[in-house]
């Protein structure tokens, strides 16, 4: 029995006339054959759920830096909950929903340590810039590898969610851009509840409007922002907020970056963070040699030293670069034996 096939049925016949069935995947760069019990999409979720960077996400920074609160958001738990957010909306409105999962799941694998911060360092000491999401796109299709076998050779659909999920950048399919409101529907609601938990803000700082629109409590605001886009999107050929809760998710993500993103108290870790990273790129630009060979045996000849050592920076976790840092700036004691 092949049981791909009868879950390719099962699209077929439930799925709206806008979701992409898995049988019409527009492939992978290098063919492969077919998986007899998984669809193409369910492959790709596993492929990223299996990778080395998606567990280096567990540490890497969400909004502060190398939290120490066991109930801070990583970048790993951000992914997972944009992962059950964007199941939700795609179950709700017939869309594929393990194409949304694997898109969700490898969204955001390029991120780097310390965060936007550790993107903005980048995008800043880089000749060709960095974008978080372009860098996801190198991961699954050059960096992540096992095997011997370069990338995790994904289907159209999933790098194109992937590298489309931030910005003005727009998605071909209705997942993806599930994927990318749910993104924003995530990180918007547990901000609040770090920068609450933080005491960067105050329950009662939150917008007046924005709470009567859309509700005072992390639950009743995803709940809101999630019906919405199901009410306005259900059978239509576009997924989106309506114009007024569109509006008020807006205003509240303005109030963030306010409030919280660009916070005195926040931007004082995040200062220490650029330096570091300023710090180990300069290093590794003046001592390419001291590069881990088996990172820059990744590279064809194509490659500048500029890209080997922004790509190595990039898939740190935030607790390896401190170390790192640690190792190559600060004196060891001297012991003498």
């Amino acid at each position: 029995m092949n049981i791909r096939l009868e879950i390719e049925k099962r699209e077929e016949a439930f799925l709206s006339r806008y979701a992409t069935l898995s049988k019409n995947s527009k492939g992978r760069l290098v063919e492969e054959e077919k998986c007899n019990i998984r669809t193409d999409f369910q492959r790709d979720r596993d492929r990223i759920l299996h990778s080395k960077a998606f567990r280096r996400l567990k540490h890497k920074t969400q909004v502060f830096v190398a939290p120490k609160g066991d109930h801070y958001r990583t970048r790993l738990t951000h992914t997972l909950e944009v992962s059950q957010i964007s199941r939700t909306l795609a179950r709700a409105l017939r869309l594929n929903e393990d194409l949304v999962e694997a898109i969700a799941l490898g969204h955001d694998l390029g991120h780097t340590p310390f965060g936007h911060t550790g993107e903005d360092i980048l995008n800043e000491l880089h000749s060709k810039g960095f974008k978080h999401n372009e860098q996801s796109l190198k991961v699954v299709e050059q960096l992540e590898h096992s095997y011997n076998k370069r990338g995790l050779n994904l289907t159209y659909e999933v790098r194109d969610g992937i590298l489309n999920h931030t910005g003005d950048n727009k998605p071909e399919t209705l997942e993806g851009k599930v994927v990318k409101l749910a993104d924003r529907i995530a990180y918007i609601n547990h901000d609040i509840d770090d920068a609450i938990r933080a005491h960067i803000i105050k329950t009662e700082d939150l917008p007046k409007d924005c709470v009567k629109h859309l509700g005072l409590t992390h639950g009743e605001r995803i709940n809101t922002m999630i019906q919405d886009v199901i009410d306005n999107s259900l059978d239509k050929p576009y997924v989106s907020m309506s114009e007024e809760i569109g509006f008020y998710t807006d205003k509240l993500r303005n109030f963030m970056f306010e409030r919280v993103y660009l916070n005195k108290t926040v931007k004082s870790e995040t200062d220490k963070a650029r330096y570091i990273i300023e710090q180990i790129y300069q290093y590794y630009m003046e001592n390419y040699d001291k590069l881990p060979s088996e990172h820059k045996s990744l590279y064809r000849d194509d490659s500048t030293k500029e890209d080997i050592i922004c790509d190595y920076i990039a898939g740190m976790s935030d607790r390896f670069v401190i170390d790192l840092f640690k190792d190559i700036f600060i004196p060891k004691t001297w012991k003498k034996y």
